[in-house]
């Protein structure tokens, strides 16, 4: 059985995955307004970016 990556960068997909499901879901259940996550979906997108950009340049042993 091959080990799992206990790296960052390799992380950043899935959150991004869950914090824009979540997203969504606030706004369906109207705890959250459409104008905040037509605004807070591309920060998420530039947020994501950076995190993949910072956390590569430290080369995990994986990559």
């Amino acid at each position: 059985m091959e080990k799992m990556c206990n790296c960052h960068h390799h992380k950043v997909f899935p959150v991004l995955v869950v914090l824009f499901g979540l997203l969504f879901l606030l706004q369906a259940l109207n705890v959250v307004s459409w104008q905040f996550t037509m605004m807070a979906w591309p920060v998420l997108v530039i947020a994501g970016g950076v995190m993949k950009f910072v956390g590569k340049s430290g080369m995990c042993k994986c990559c």
